[in-house]
């Protein structure tokens, strides 16, 4: 309950003595506001930016050394004057015309032929006047715009150029609503009223150095700034000095230009010092120089927008300061701390924990004033990595490489040896003991006598690295090890020894041994992997993931730290990037982290530390200083600010070539698009300049069905679009959930030559003509057809009667076939039985010729060998009669007709017997036959049909018979 008490006094006293400047709506004085450079790299043109202005859509426009510059939040454009002068003024008006200022020349920018382009009004100028010199200030005041130069003030209106001379030369024209002031080098304060100038009596006060501002200030009066002279108040009577201790400031650093912001405050860029905002009391709020963020001294313009952005054109760049910002910065620009592992504000100081030591500075102004520099100190005695910084019961203990540390204003009292003190907390089982996690095992710390933190023991029998360190409702002590795992132990009652060791890695369910970590998260212990947060059943003896955390976290459930912000918040860390989690409504997770994308890798990995200084106020640690985190003035901001709508920017040929179709999508001009260059990229924009991450969504009628998922590209490409009208729709929306409205852009893709209006013409006369000559075509291909049916009847019914024809002759042909074959197979059985004939002749008469030998005389004698020789005579001639075969010849040639042809012809030295041969053996007569009709023995037969074999000359293979059958 004590410590309690004190905690909420404690609280009560930080929102106290915290300056004013910290409440919503005000500009913070800790620190700067988030300043964002955009240096000459980014927009590719001059060093020098002599004036800004924004037009009704948002985009911005600057006065550059080479020529006119436009700035959507994403594309740059630069635009060159006629003869390349320096833009010293640029104006909008209401109208959305842009007016430019330059040596000799001024006029105005419109879009013309789809470009932006530059019309002079010069020659509008009555003849008796010439312009020689630098346009310096353009105003716009209703129907009128004013240009100033240093020898005439020149009014345009109703397309007409009024001159207005000066008795002495101008410095600079001033305007104040619808008030318009100008000095008179020598003469003192003028006020221009028509086309008269009014003298200001008492502006001699003023001085000669140069009235470089004039600007609304409370009731009704004026606040006039000075080169050299500071600061004055014009009530419309008298002139008085402004009693403030910014005026020192000013005249020593040359006050150079000024612009009122948030109503209530007043910026003044200087020659040699950046820029200071002060209150209307004339106290600093803000000094923001080179050293705290700007990228140059030298103020040349200033301009505040209407969403509490304050632009600064500069010697080299251009800077844009958030004013009203929920982050506030201090960054060590000369390094004189290193890096931040740590931070902490307690009573009036605020303390650093760095790589090279501890530092301390006041954290309350000691002048009195609201702006803050901060002088920061090193701590005698504490060089050396400091690891953590932590008030325990309103006594603050450093965890250094050294050892551990309590600090008592600027004295460091060492409590421990015990190397590196990586963290330290009360145990829940007992609130009167700390435990400490070292480079080597676990530490105990208690209270003495005096209620001082002293050091008690070192834990025994655990010495494993303990970068994270927590304890379970059970008691349990759990310990990561960033490259081991996780080690679960129980203390001894006494605290002094470590009991009950269990290791856990990727057996236990772990996704890895490397980075697990251990966090307190609404009283339940959660270990966070590169798979997502993690929960232990005791009863398995596993982990498993934690489903419910991990699925409401997004791209956060592979956070690997966990920092307490309060009650129910927590700052979760995913390798660098940081979100503020709000878990107070059950069952609801509320994530903002995009307003934190600025400090996206500028926190000391795996070190990253977040101090809770008041309900409002958080101090986040950084490489290389600090930022405070006021969430009253974010949640302020949020609930005014209304998004611009999205600018269609360029719109380009993408064919083949690149070329730009117009540089103002935005623009009413309707946008024709030949059927043969039908693709293009169309390029959007947000004109929202304050630092936040911006998504797009669009959609092409006529093209897609749907809308497309939020992206953060400012382009898309359309191919083959076909013809016809399309409708691009886009939107966007910022971190905080803000939506812009619909932003409309249309355009035509205009049908080929084939499609167009006159190709339809010249098709419905082509088709009419068509139509009558298809008709005449028809009637006479219908005649043709007819005639062709009839043509092609006639020759049917011609190829029906050949085909009869046809048909008929060769069933004559084959009756004559069969006719011839059967009287071919007629002679070849007379042929057979010729052949057959003459075997039985020649049979008979060898017969008789063997009977004859047993013929006897009447006496028994046989028969004379002269009687036998004449019988045998007579056998031989008959067997050998040579008219046997001419007949069986002849026969045979009528039915072989081509047998002997071939014989002769393929083998001409066939003699005659040879020939009998071939004509017996083509009849298939066997070798007995054979003998019987050549008069020859069987052995003869066989000699004679090898000697013919060999005459053939017949394969091996081939039978002799088959062979002269085959002919």
């Amino acid at each position: 309950m004590y410590h309690t008490l004190l905690r909420y006094c404690f609280i009560l006293l930080v929102n106290l003595i915290v300056p004013v400047g910290l409440m919503a709506d005000d500009i913070q004085s800790i620190g700067v506001p988030y300043v964002q450079n955009y240096p000459k790299s980014s927009y590719l043109s001059g060093n020098q930016n002599w004036s800004i202005a924004k037009d009704r859509n948002g985009l911005m426009y600057f006065g550059n050394a080479e020529g006119l510059l436009t700035f959507d939040g994403k594309y740059w454009q630069q635009y060159k004057m006629p003869n390349r002068q320096i833009v010293r003024a640029v104006a909008t008006a209401k109208d959305g015309m842009v007016y430019t200022g330059s040596f000799g020349e001024f006029g105005y920018w419109s879009y013309q032929h789809k470009k932006l382009r530059y019309t002079s009004l010069v020659n509008l100028i009555p003849k008796p006047y010439k312009i020689r010199d630098e346009i310096w200030k353009i105003y716009t005041v209703g129907k009128r715009v004013i240009f100033q130069s240093f020898s005439s003030i020149y009014i345009y209106e109703d397309k007409k150029v009024t001159v207005v001379k000066p008795p002495n030369a101008f410095l600079f024209l001033h305007q104040v609503k619808d008030k318009l002031f100008a000095e008179v080098l020598g003469k003192g304060l003028f006020e221009l009223k028509g086309k008269n100038l009014i003298p200001l009596s008492g502006s001699e006060i003023l001085g000669n150095t140069g009235i470089l501002s004039v600007l609304p200030y409370k009731d009704g009066s004026f606040i006039i700034g000075t080169g050299k002279n500071g600061l004055f108040v014009y009530d419309g009577k008298t002139f008085l000095p402004l009693n403030s201790l910014a005026n020192s400031f000013l005249k020593t650093y040359q006050l150079n230009n000024g612009v009122k912001i948030l109503n209530k405050y007043y910026a003044y860029g200087t020659i040699l010092n950046g820029l200071i905002i002060i209150d209307e009391n004339g106290n600093i709020v803000q000094r923001i120089n080179k050293s705290s963020g700007l990228q140059n001294n030298t103020i040349l313009s200033l301009y505040a927008d209407n969403e509490q952005n304050l632009w600064a054109g500069l010697d080299n760049g251009i800077d844009r300061i958030e004013l009203n910002s929920p982050l506030y910065f201090y960054f060590d620009k000369a390094g004189q701390f290193g890096t931040v592992y740590s931070s902490l504000i307690i009573k009036d100081k605020i303390y650093l924990g760095t790589n090279q030591g501890l530092f301390a500075s006041p954290w309350t102004p000691e002048n009195g004033t609201l702006f803050n520099s901060f002088d920061f100190k090193l701590v005698p005695g504490s060089q050396g990595q400091v690891w953590n910084l932590q008030e325990i019961d309103s006594q603050l203990l450093c965890g250094h490489n050294d050892g551990t540390y309590r600090i008592v204003g600027a004295q460091m009292e060492k409590i421990s040896n015990i190397n590196g003190g990586w963290t330290i907390k009360k145990l829940n089982s007992n609130a009167n003991y700390l435990i400490q996690g070292t480079y080597t095992g676990l530490v105990i710390f208690a209270k003495d006598a005096n209620g001082k933190w002293v050091f008690s023991h070192k834990v025994a029998g655990f010495g494993e690295p303990s970068r994270y360190v927590e304890q379970d409702n059970k008691g349990d002590i759990w310990v990561s090890h960033a490259y081991k795992g996780l080690y679960k132990l129980s203390l001894s009652p006494d605290l002094k020894q470590a009991t009950n060791i269990k290791y856990y890695d990727g057996k236990n369910g772990l996704p890895s041994n490397f980075n697990i970590n251990i966090f307190n998260l609404e009283n339940k212990i959660v270990f966070s992997s590169d798979e997502g947060f993690l929960l232990y059943d005791e009863i398995s003896n596993r982990f498993t993931k934690y489903d419910a955390l991990n699925k409401n976290l997004g791209s956060f459930y592979t956070a690997n730290k966990i920092i307490t912000a309060g009650l129910k918040k927590y700052w979760f860390i995913n390798h660098g990037k940081m979100g503020l989690v709000n878990l107070s409504e059950p069952g609801q997770t509320v994530i903002d982290s995009n307003r934190f994308s600025i400090l996206d890798g500028r926190m000391v990995q795996y070190y990253e530390n977040i101090s809770q200084i008041s309900s409002k106020l958080y101090l986040i640690s950084v490489d290389d200083g600090f930022v405070i985190y006021n969430t009253a003035s974010s949640a302020n901001y949020a609930k005014k600010q209304k998004l611009p709508a999205v600018l269609i920017r360029k719109i380009e040929d993408i064919t083949d070539k690149y070329s730009t179709l117009t540089e103002n999508g935005s623009s009413e001009e309707k946008i024709e698009i030949p059927f043969s260059r039908n693709n293009i990229r169309i390029s959007f924009s947000l004109p929202y300049y304050r630092q936040s991450k911006v998504k797009f969504q669009y959609f092409l009628e006529g093209y897609a069905k749907q809308w497309s998922d939020w992206s953060s590209a400012t382009q898309k490409d359309f191919t083959n679009l076909s013809s016809g009208t399309y409708v691009f729709k886009v939107r966007a929306k910022i971190s905080e959930g803000f939506t812009s409205e619909i932003t409309v852009f249309e355009f035509v893709v205009n049908p080929p030559w084939y499609g167009s209006n006159w190709a339809i013409v010249v098709y419905l006369v082509l088709g009419i003509i068509a139509l009558i000559a298809g008709k005449k075509i028809y009637e006479a291909k219908l005649k043709k057809d007819q005639q062709s049916i009839l043509n092609k009847l006639q020759l049917e019914k011609e190829a029906f009667v050949k085909r009869e024809a046809e048909a008929t002759e060769k069933q004559i042909i084959k009756i004559q076939t069969e006719k011839l074959q059967a009287e071919l197979a007629s002679k070849n059985r007379e042929l057979a039985n010729s052949a057959m004939s003459l075997v039985y002749k020649n049979e008979l008469l060898q017969k008789i010729s063997e009977e004859m030998t047993k013929l006897k005389d009447e006496n028994g004698k046989k028969l004379s060998e002269e009687q036998l020789r004449k019988i045998q005579k007579v056998i031989d001639d008959g067997m050998n009669d040579e008219r046997d075969w001419n007949l069986f010849e002849s026969s045979f040639n009528e039915a072989h007709e081509s047998f002997f042809k071939k014989l002769k012809a393929n083998h001409p030295d066939l003699v005659p017997n040879d020939l009998k041969l071939c004509a017996y053996l083509h009849m298939n007569m066997s070798s007995k036959e054979l003998a019987s009709l050549l008069n020859i023995s069987l052995r003869g037969v066989e000699i004679r049909r090898y000697r013919l074999r060999k005459k053939l000359e017949v394969p091996h293979d081939k039978n002799l018979v088959e062979f002269l059958m085959e002919l």
